[in-house]
């Protein structure tokens, strides 16, 4: 069965297409705000108002990453709206199914005119995560988003996955207008350091094969686990006053006070960051502003 946010889709595709069709898509549309619910306030159909200081179009020197949550009971809709009121030039994503993705960034272009190109690192196919039919199920994993073309997309995945398969994706892209190789992961569960630590090393190895490279991803470790040593040698947090040591302060980036998200740089400075709390995800936004020079 399609879901709620496909079927909206499929409407708003159809009001384009004829007198007959345009007919038929209005008749649809209190359907479809029921549907989307309040992610579609009054006179605005299918969009969720952004604040205030929301930006009209892409950053081209803002990078964010995002653990999205899955399974977690939220729909496109609100996830596309929270990442146009950033409008980051590229978005590296977490627990993410392709079908997911390829919503969210329909939504972007449909509803807020942001247009994306999207390369994926799958590591796993989960009936229970993405749904899909029991003998195809849906693939799970990374996604990076940029709205410049990306090139040279590797995917990995991890030898030690711990509890889950895992891995880490990479590819080239430019932020601020200049070409930068952009890593997103998403290492082992909690309570396997051991595991994280195998991790580490493989991206870490990687990692160091490029002068300027943006790390994104969910650690699943705090700042001075002894796992992340060997990022920490090759790369700096995005926040100035985040170190892996008791004189490091590091904003919490998840719903139980911890700081599991990361974007490290090797050879960029940064300008500013922000860790916004969504409702949407048990994960903040981490996103920051990037010196291009």
């Amino acid at each position: 069965m399609e879901t709620s946010d496909a079927m909206c889709i499929r409407i708003e595709e159809a009001m384009v297409l004829g007198r007959g069709t345009r007919l038929l898509a209005g008749a649809m549309t209190v359907v479809c705000m029921v549907l989307v619910g309040p992610s579609a306030p009054s006179g605005a159909l299918f969009v969720r108002s952004l604040p205030v200081h929301a930006v009209r179009d892409v950053v081209p020197n803002r990078v964010m990453t995002w653990n999205i949550c899955n399974p977690c009971a939220k729909n496109h809709v609100d996830r596309a709206a929270e990442i146009a009121t950033y409008a980051p030039q590229v978005i590296g994503l977490q627990e993410a199914c392709v079908r997911d993705v390829e919503r969210i960034r329909d939504y972007l272009k449909s509803l807020y005119g942001l247009v994306y190109h999207v390369e994926y690192g799958m590591v796993l196919r989960n009936w229970g995560r993405c749904g899909g039919a029991p003998w195809s199920p849906g693939a799970f994993g990374q996604a990076v988003l940029s709205a410049e073309p990306m090139t040279d997309r590797v995917n990995v995945e991890y030898p030690y996955g711990g509890s889950e398969d895992r891995g880490y994706m990479a590819v080239t892209t430019k932020v601020g207008g200049q070409s930068v190789r952009v890593f997103n992961t998403h290492l082992a569960h909690r309570r396997q350091e051991a595991v994280r630590a195998d991790q580490i090393g493989v991206l870490a190895a990687d990692v160091a094969r490029h002068d300027r490279a943006i790390v994104l991803g969910d650690f699943n470790a705090v700042p001075d686990a002894p796992e992340l040593t060997r990022i920490w040698a090759l790369a700096a947090d995005t926040d100035p006053q985040c170190h892996p040591s008791p004189a490091g302060t590091c904003k919490p980036t998840t719903d139980w006070h911890s700081k599991f998200d990361y974007i490290f740089l090797r050879g960029i400075a940064p300008l500013k960051h922000r860790v916004q709390p969504t409702p949407y995800s048990d994960h903040h936004l981490l996103q920051t502003d990037l010196d291009p020079t």
